[in-house]
């Protein structure tokens, strides 16, 4: 039989009538034991409070089961952080892992495939905290990324695969002169270059990441505003990843407010080199590189690049001789039309201003 004890009376509650039972006793058990305590009349208009009494021995129990049961949690909150933090290392060694092998004139496809990446994540981010606006953004952010990685692996006529992993277990060694080059390089000056802009017919840009760097294309600009007034024929070539990405070119021309129809992709102005009498190079330097197409031991062989040294006279504007993302040398530099104006792409350009002015 259940043990029904009645607790002290509760101040103001005559009519509440509180017992007290064993932890673990059945409801049946509770009832009888009610009816043997209390006579019928006695229970009549009262309500009842049942309060589970936990016995010493049962408390003992419970208490080391709770002990217990709090390790065991305490453990799995140390196992569950131990995970997190085995997984981030892993994926901070899987990351440097996977950019390390790839040369520097592929760092572009790679910025975009994690860009894409980013997109990705924040896309399944949302999955777990059921955001809608996350899942939006960062399956836009990763189908942007993705189809930009896709078309500048077409525009370098290199597979995703090939710009992972062909450079796995390889050492890249530098590239010297090409066959053309006699591995002289000649410098000029401002005036020499002034001259040969001044009389061309046909003069074409080709703008590249030192012209970004050095904010040099509003002075570009002035410097083609001059020679056309004296009726030169000054267009843009644009190689599709010239710069950080895609269209990095572009933005930076349209900033400085050059006419569209001036810039030329670089299909439709390769054939037009061989007629062009300077080509003037700044700050592009791997997507020039005729080792490209003529070297096949070149770690840059099979890409796309602009034919400049086809070009009558082509004159380069660069700091130093230091070489490009790819991190090879170029063997426009030591070709026989090929001078180099080296400095300060702003600089240069302004120089070259003041001197076709004097003309």
């Amino acid at each position: 039989m259940a043990q029904v004890k009645v607790a002290e009376r509760v101040k103001g509650a005559d009519k509440l009538l509180r017992l007290e039972v064993d932890l673990g006793t059945e409801t049946r058990q509770i009832l009888a034991g009610i009816a043997e305590a209390y006579a019928p009349e006695a229970l009549i208009g009262r309500k009842i409070v049942i309060v589970a009494n936990l016995a010493p021995r049962k408390m003992r129990g419970l208490e080391s089961n709770g002990m217990l049961l709090a390790a065991s949690l305490g453990a799995l909150a140390v196992d569950a952080m131990l995970i997190v933090v085995a997984i981030t290392v892993l994926a901070l060694v899987f990351g440097v892992a996977l950019v390390m092998p790839i040369g520097g004139a592929d760092m572009p496809v790679v910025i975009s495939l994690l860009n894409a990446f980013t997109g990705l994540a924040a896309a399944a981010t949302g999955f777990v905290l059921h955001n809608d606006v996350l899942i939006v953004s960062g399956m836009l952010v990763g189908a942007s990324g993705t189809l930009l990685t896709i078309l500048m692996g077409r525009a370098m006529n290199r597979s995703l695969a090939n710009v992972l992993f062909r450079a796995f277990g390889t050492i890249q060694a530098g590239v010297g002169a090409g066959p053309g080059g006699d591995g002289a390089v000649r410098s000029t000056t401002p005036e020499d270059v002034a001259i040969m802009l001044a009389y061309a017919k046909r003069v074409v840009v080709v703008p590249g990441y030192g012209l970004a760097v050095a904010q040099a294309q509003h002075d570009v600009r002035r410097l083609a505003d001059e020679l056309e007034q004296r009726g030169v024929d000054v267009r843009y070539a644009i190689h599709p990843v010239a710069g950080r990405m895609p269209g990095h070119m572009n933005v930076l021309l349209a900033e400085a407010n050059v006419p569209y129809p001036q810039l030329y992709e670089m299909e439709q102005i390769n054939p037009e080199f061989p007629e062009t009498d300077v080509a003037l190079v700044i700050g592009a330097n791997d997507v020039t590189n005729p080792a490209a197409r003529n070297d096949p031991q070149s770690p840059i062989y099979g890409m796309p690049i602009l034919d400049v040294d086809k070009a009558e006279h082509v004159v380069v504007l660069k700091r130093s001789m230091n070489p490009g993302f790819a991190g090879i040398d170029n063997a426009l530099y030591t070709e026989p039309q090929t001078v180099m104006l080296f400095g300060d792409a702003k600089d240069s350009v302004t120089k070259l201003i003041a001197s076709v002015k004097e003309l």
